[in-house]
């Protein structure tokens, strides 16, 4: 299976210092050459550099789209959906909902970061599902606490909603 990802999944596991989630559950994971540069731009979450990573295989970008449906997303989800779209059977990890729309429309299989983690969780990469998605949160990321809560107790976790 080919993973393509965006820039939130690389920051919000950076955030929870479990970047290297996505080589143990996917091996290599495809990005564009502008995910490397958003990444690469800093913010308040720092993001190794990810043409540093063996594990992560750089791919240039496409050219603009005239698709009318990509004109609402960011260059990033733009070109990640591009990619994706020429190797059939991919996957994209991307968490905006827009784009997830988007990605779907497009007949690309979809998960998010809270997904990567749920695989984690049922992998036995991570302790808990629920700690982990919590801890992305509480570092500034949006996520639902109540996806959050649901999908922990999907994966037999016992949290409090409160």
């Amino acid at each position: 299976m080919i993973v393509f990802s965006n820039t939130t999944p690389f920051i919000a596991l950076s955030s929870i210092d479990r970047i290297e989630l996505l080589p143990q559950l996917f091996g290599k994971v495809h990005v564009s050459q502008s995910v490397i540069e958003e990444c690469a731009a800093g913010g308040p979450i720092s993001v190794p550099a990810l043409d540093s990573l063996d594990w992560v295989v750089p791919v240039a970008d496409e050219k603009t789209s005239d698709l009318p449906v990509l004109f609402e997303l960011d260059r990033g989800e733009r070109q990640t959906i591009l990619l994706a779209r020429k190797y059939p059977g991919s996957t994209v990890i991307i968490d905006e909902r827009l784009a997830r729309r988007v990605a779907e429309y497009m007949k690309l299989r979809v998960t998010g970061t809270l997904g990567v983690l749920a695989k984690a969780k049922s992998d036995g990469h991570i302790p808990s599902f629920y700690e982990a998605a919590d801890a992305m949160r509480r570092q500034g990321l949006h996520y639902s606490p109540g996806l959050i809560v649901r999908l922990a107790q999907h994966l037999g976790e016992k949290v409090c909603s409160s």
